[in-house]
């Protein structure tokens, strides 16, 4: 998608051959091709609106409805907010006084248009000529051209002195490849200019991979951890005024909200494996949440290095998943496949944690079959490698 593409689709031209390549997403892709040809749609144009139709169509589990009118790049939605969770930071940011908000790398402009429904000004920054002017059309599509404005330029350049507030989400793609940059110190804008926000602004968020190193979390920011629907989404700095806890994890399941607050440093107590077993969610185990999430099940490790927790009775948490656990043993594929064909399981899933078998050779290896289900769970139990059979606790 060059300029001339993007305002060819903004035409009524294009608005119509976007219509009519929606009617055709998730299809066969050349007889889509062919079908807008053949209705008399110039090749570039009809390109151009497919792939629109395409990332449309994928786009509606993160934006809903709205996507359908957004403009996109495959980069610019990988990396975008999902609105569930922009639309809560940026309620956020609204209560904690934010009237002005500058998004520096504002990309399609997911957080930015969040912030604008909430009634913000923001002042969006994009080095991608192309990307700015989709975030720009974006605003335009969703009525909130006069809160939102883009301006193509250097996010280490803008005067920031004018905000209440900036939220930054920092390339994490190295440009022309797309490949993903694991290392924060190689992200764009830079890693020092960053994390150097808040000495700048005293409302600064910044988005950032759910991978992050604890270590470089700057001194006195919260550190909050995102799961939508048990997926590990992403992962967000608050700093400065807006710092209110060290560690959280907030999980969005369904229309509810729930959050575990802590230090992040403290320590579980360790013990045998008992009746229950809690896989907690990947957003409690990334803000090392889970000592916190022990005292309220009153749980236990099995081992102080894997977060799986163990507990006598069985208790509803939004925070784990809970298995009934039948049997413990030291792994032995022997004695496991003998055990599992003289109950007849056929079915199983498999969950690790601190174990280097891969479950699908082991699942080929078990050699199942029968009409019953169990979950296995490879571990290890004071540093010996073990092997759970349960049930999932409903």
């Amino acid at each position: 998608m060059d300029l001339d593409q993007l305002a060819a689709l903004r035409t009524p031209e294009g608005s119509a051959a976007l219509t009519a390549a929606a009617g055709l997403a998730g299809g066969d892709p050349l007889a889509a091709a062919s079908a807008l040809r053949a209705a008399g749609v110039p090749p570039t144009l009809a390109a151009a609106a497919l792939t629109q139709a395409e990332l449309r169509h994928r786009a509606v589990g993160k934006f809903g409805p709205a996507a359908a009118g957004m403009f996109l790049t495959r980069p610019g939605l990988e990396q975008a907010t999902r609105r569930v969770v922009a639309d809560r930071r940026a309620a956020r940011l609204h209560a904690a006084g934010v009237r002005t908000l500058a998004d520096l790398g504002c990309g399609l402009g997911a957080d930015a248009l969040a912030a604008a429904r909430a009634g913000i000004r923001v002042y969006g920054v994009e080095a991608d000529p192309v990307t700015a002017a989709m975030a720009a059309a974006n605003a335009a599509a969703a009525g909130l051209a006069d809160l939102f404005t883009v301006e193509c330029g250097d996010a280490t350049a803008f005067d920031v002195s004018g905000v209440d507030g900036v939220f930054c989400d920092p390339a994490r793609r190295t440009t022309g490849t797309g490949r993903r940059i694991f290392d924060p110190r190689a992200y764009s804008p830079p890693w020092d200019f960053v994390t150097g926000l808040a000495e700048r602004v005293p409302h600064t968020v910044v988005k950032v991979a759910p991978g992050l190193d604890h270590g470089l979390i700057p001194a006195g920011a919260e550190a909050e951890w995102v799961g939508v629907d048990g997926d590990l989404v992403e992962a967000a700095l608050w700093c400065g005024e807006l710092a209110e806890v060290p560690r959280r994890a907030t999980l969005y399941r369904k229309e509810e909200v729930h959050q575990l607050t802590g230090s992040g440093a403290d320590e579980a107590p360790v013990g045998p494996p008992r009746r229950y077993l809690y896989d907690p969610d990947p957003a409690v185990v990334r803000a090392h949440l889970v000592a916190e999430l022990a005292a309220e099940l009153d749980a236990t490790l099995g081992d102080p290095s894997i977060a799986y927790l163990y507990a006598d009775r069985p208790t509803r948490t939004p925070y784990a998943r809970c298995l009934e656990i039948t049997d413990v043993l030291p792994f032995s594929l022997k004695r496991l496949r003998a055990l599992l064909r003289d109950r007849g399981v056929g079915r199983v899933e498999i969950l690790k944690r601190g174990s280097a078998l891969t479950p699908e050779q082991l699942r080929r290896d078990l050699r199942l079959a029968g009409d019953a289900s169990a979950s296995l769970v490879l571990t290890r139990v004071a540093n010996v490698p073990t092997v759970l059979i349960g049930q999932p606790v409903v």
